[in-house]
């Protein structure tokens, strides 16, 4: 329950009008799609003899990126086996959904794509916002970009390992940033022995923003976590990382260390030191809180449901 409630206030979170959106007509789409923003959501009729996965729509490449991709041009999204039984689909009516690359965007868990398929339901009638849809984009990631970039991904994320967020402590002997190292011992230290402990080597603090080196055999350690995730798994911990500026963090999550609420303290601990000095900037402070809370639940949620069935 509290994974599914979860789950829906993270798809409301960007909206502006609350409740339910009464279901619309479906419009019939044109041969060569609806236009979006110079690309086209590709809709493919069905015919008398084409099977469910034949008849499908794909989003355009800007799907990943853009912030309205065109109008809603279905009346309802569910959720059906594939035709050949080997996961579930997403169906915008008689459609089956596809990845921007024009695959079929097949899951192999029925509640993810119960989850995908209400990002869809909660579409306005006005325009398709990919914007409030980060569980069909961490799908695409997972279905598309994990398989082909894999060893990319991997190398990426242990060349920021080093510099990692929970690595740096501020100096105590600053009157400016006394303040913050005392919230760092108070906060990041369990997790720095976590790390000792769950991977056998204590890690290295530093104060240089040029960062440390850690231990190889810690790097090691880490690294064959990540080599060991599935897709699923590691297109989660990689979009953690982006927002966290940690892998660490991620990490923590992946194992049931941290919660969501638990990271986003770690990950602003040194920000919200300053605001609860200098003041909140609305508009400023108040927009990244908020898109941190996006990005690390829906991360969060992608990775919870990508283990049910």
């Amino acid at each position: 329950m509290a994974t599914i409630l979860a789950g829906r206030r993270l798809l409301l979170l960007r909206r502006c009008a609350a409740g339910r959106r009464l279901l619309g007509t479906a419009a019939e789409a044109s041969p060569g799609g609806e236009e979006a923003g110079g690309e086209a959501i590709y809709v493919r009729k069905p015919s008398s003899s084409s099977t469910r996965d034949e008849t499908s729509v794909s989003m355009p490449m800007s799907f990943m990126t853009g912030s309205v991709v065109g109008k809603r041009f279905y009346r309802d999204a569910t959720v059906r086996r594939a035709d050949d039984g080997n996961g579930w689909t997403v169906m915008l009516d008689y459609r089956t959904l596809k990845t921007p690359a024009k695959r079929p965007l097949k899951l192999h868990s029925r509640t993810l794509a119960m989850a995908v398929a209400a990002e869809w339901e909660y579409q306005e009638q006005d325009g398709i916002r990919p914007f409030t849809m980060p569980l069909m984009k961490l799908a695409c990631t997972a279905l598309e970009r994990v398989p082909l970039t894999r060893t990319k991904i991997i190398s990426n994320l242990m060349q920021k390992f080093h510099q990692d967020l929970v690595f740096c402590r501020s100096p105590a002997d600053d009157e400016l940033t006394k303040g913050v190292y005392e919230k760092q011992k108070e906060k990041i230290d369990p997790i720095l022995d976590w790390v000792n402990s769950e991977f056998g080597v204590k890690p290295v603090v530093y104060t240089s923003f040029l960062g440390g080196k850690q231990d190889e055999r810690l790097a090691k350690a880490v690294e064959t976590v990540l080599k060991d995730a599935n897709d699923y798994e590691l297109a989660s911990i990689d979009a953690m990382a982006a927002a966290a500026h940690s892998l660490v963090i991620p990490l923590a999550i992946f194992r049931g260390k941290l919660g969501v609420d638990e990271s986003i303290e770690l990950i602003r601990l040194e920000e919200d030191h300053q605001v609860d000095r200098w003041g909140l900037v609305e508009g400023g402070h108040d927009v990244d809180i908020a898109d941190l809370k996006v990005q690390m639940s829906s991360a969060v949620v992608f990775l919870q449901l990508s283990w049910l069935k």
